[in-house]
């Protein structure tokens, strides 16, 4: 059993945090990391930036811009987090598009990650069909885990469909929308809760998208097995004090 999957077998309320590699500063990526660990964040979603995040709304899409301008490509990402496991232990997934993932080689990207220490990716732009028919199996043979996203609009034999390719969580949209906007459980997204959690999916669920406070966070928890905090953190991060802005943007989550 890796880290990601012990993690949900044994913890509830799962608080996991996305910051931009290369932001605020292109050396700060291990820096926030360690940080995030010591205050008490449960997982890690580490962005490797690129020039069109559709999927982002204005906050991330700076940072990604500012980490591009900076000088971050994964090539450094992967040499930044060469000694990651000396000090980091909570499970670590990146996050980012499918098209520097072509680019570097699906293989070599998985062979990085596996050689690092990541648990698994994101890759919200990635095909559910060519993930399964030309990836499957790289990331499978590297114990990596592809987590899936689902949106209000995913159809149930999608959402079974995804269930069956997955081995970690499935990263549940709070809505369609992008990035940053602010969690609002009302009766249409209480009804899109609870129509997932009728399925009774084999894989945990963890809530993204409007997470920005300790009470969205707790509202989330409520319908899955955790949420994802990625804008307001992002927002939160102070260049000239890194370890001390991540322990006091952590204080309000784990008071």
């Amino acid at each position: 059993m890796g880290r990601l999957q012990r993690l949900f077998q044994e913890k509830k309320n799962i608080l996991s945090i996305y910051f931009t590699a290369g932001y605020p500063s292109l050396n700060d990526t291990m820096a926030i990391a360690e940080a995030l660990e010591q205050s008490g964040a449960d997982l890690l979603e580490i962005g490797f930036p690129y020039s069109d995040p559709v999927a982002d709304g204005p906050v991330i899409q700076a940072s990604s811009k500012a980490a591009l301008d900076n000088g971050m490509d994964l090539k450094l990402l992967f040499e930044q987090l060469k000694d990651l496991r000396k000090t980091v232990k909570i499970p670590v997934l990146l996050m980012g598009y499918v098209n520097p993932v072509l680019q570097f080689g699906v293989e070599n990207f998985c062979k990085a990650c596996a050689e690092i220490g990541v648990d698994g990716c994101i890759v919200p732009d990635l095909p559910m069909v060519e993930y399964e028919e030309l990836y499957a199996p790289i990331f499978e043979k590297y114990g990596l885990s592809n987590i899936f996203l689902i949106t209000p609009q995913t159809s149930p034999e999608r959402i079974q469909k995804i269930d069956g390719l997955s081995n970690g969580f499935i990263y549940l949209l709070s809505s369609s929308a992008t990035t940053g906007q602010n969690l609002q459980v009302g009766d249409q997204t209480e009804a899109y809760f609870s129509r997932i959690a009728a399925l009774q999916l084999k894989n945990p669920t963890v809530i993204g998208f409007g997470i920005s406070s300790k009470e969205t966070f707790d509202k989330a928890c409520l319908y899955a097995n955790g949420a994802i905090i990625g804008s307001a953190f992002v927002k939160s991060l102070d260049a000239m004090d890194i370890k001390g802005s991540v322990r006091n943007f952590m204080q309000k989550f784990k008071a």
